[in-house]
């Protein structure tokens, strides 16, 4: 028998007035809508995607605050980067062979023949066992003027302007060049490339320090940091991304860390490239961020080889032969502090001194850019300014 219950007029009193059901479904959706939005952001942090492309899922410059704001948890490291470490960390402590005969390689990049050869022979002359010459001729089998440079040319392959292929040549140059253990400093210079100074002077200089000459500097214009893509992270993050000219000089311990990189380069091989949206030039990039990343401390932050950018072109000044001068050698050659400008509206100026252990040096071995019509000119002038 069912028993029919029925509320007496207490019961009724104690009863809270019923809500209309609509009105008891109206926040439902905010709590889920947050709800949604919290779980997507511990998701996001607690498990962020392997590729990259945005910070999280949303653009880096919208969600930065957002990563300032949590926790700073250690990333863990991908299987390519705990290699990286491990070499880098063995390359930079280990001690290197010593030599009893210590040599310049001087690698050459260049499409084709050495306009100055007969200057570099000069350059030379009585040096015999002290250098060896290395030739990258990415277009044509070089035509030489000096028997120094005959047979010297190592397998070359076609080089674009911007692209990896540049800095391949550069690590096809080096590889070749490491053959030699006597090899202990290694200089990369163009076609268009002169000597400032004597063989001694230079030799001295370089091998009288255990620093490389790569130049690295932050530009955070559309020059420097603008050519960053975030394709490169987690390895490369942005405040890391470095400018620079691309002719070094550089001891043996960094010439084999640079062919034992594969990370970084790989990173720079897809991502960094000329025309494709932030139009990156990876010869300008690639080894100022490396070792910005790898070994700040190890490097003199400006290139050995004077380039003159003071015209603000896409390409720097180039000299002819009324402008080959003693004036402009001597001025060249005593220059001892370099310049960096900003890419950006403000064009910041930064001026550093050329400090060759702790002391202040002239900062130029060499320079370019000199067309082939200057040669009978630098001939000329080569015994007058560097006695001088």
């Amino acid at each position: 028998m069912k028993q029919v219950w029925q509320r007496s007029s207490k019961d009724m009193t104690a009863m809270p007035p019923m809500r209309h059901r609509g009105a008891a479904k109206k926040p439902m959706w905010i709590i889920v809508l947050l709800s949604l939005v919290c779980v997507a952001l511990m998701g996001a942090y607690v498990y962020p995607p392997r590729r990259y492309s945005a910070c999280y899922f949303f653009a880096s410059s919208v969600c930065t605050p957002f990563k300032d704001w949590l926790p700073n948890v250690a990333r863990e490291r991908t299987d390519e980067e705990i290699v990286s470490s491990v070499v880098t960390r063995d390359l930079l402590s280990m001690p290197m062979p010593v030599s009893k005969n210590p040599k310049i390689a001087f690698m050459f990049l260049t499409p084709g023949s050495l306009p100055f050869e007969k200057l570099w022979e000069k350059f030379l002359q009585g040096q015999d066992g002290r250098y060896n010459i290395y030739i990258h001729a990415s277009r044509e089998k070089p035509v030489h003027s000096s028997s120094l440079f005959v047979g010297r040319e190592i397998r070359s392959e076609k080089v674009v302007w911007g692209r990896i292929s540049m800095v391949d040549a550069e690590r096809r140059l080096l590889a070749n060049a490491l053959e030699d253990v006597d090899n202990q400093f290694f200089v990369l210079l163009s076609d268009s490339c002169v000597p400032l100074h004597t063989f001694d002077y230079m030799y001295n200089y370089l091998m009288g320090t255990n620093v490389s000459f790569i130049d690295c500097f932050l530009d955070p214009g559309p020059h420097g940091t603008g050519r960053y893509s975030t394709e490169m992270l987690p390895e490369i993050e942005q405040r890391d991304f470095r400018k620079g000219a691309q002719w070094f000089a550089i001891t043996r311990r960094h010439a084999l860390l640079i062919l034992a990189d594969n990370l970084y380069y790989n990173k720079f091989k897809l991502y960094c490239k000329p025309a494709e949206g932030r139009n990156c030039i990876a010869d300008e990039h690639y080894l100022p961020t490396l070792f910005n990343m790898v070994d700040p401390g190890g490097i003199a932050n400006w290139s050995v080889t004077h380039v003159d950018w003071s015209e603000g072109k896409w390409h720097p000044r180039s000299y002819r032969a009324a402008d080959v001068t003693y004036g402009l050698l001597k001025n060249i050659t005593s220059v001892n502090e370099t310049f960096h400008i900003t890419s950006d509206d403000k064009k910041v100026v930064t001026v550093t001194p050329c400090m060759w252990n702790g002391t202040k040096r002239p900062c130029y071995l060499f320079a370019r850019k000199f067309y082939p019509e200057a040669l009978n000119n630098l001939l000329k002038l080569f015994s007058s300014h560097t006695s001088a």
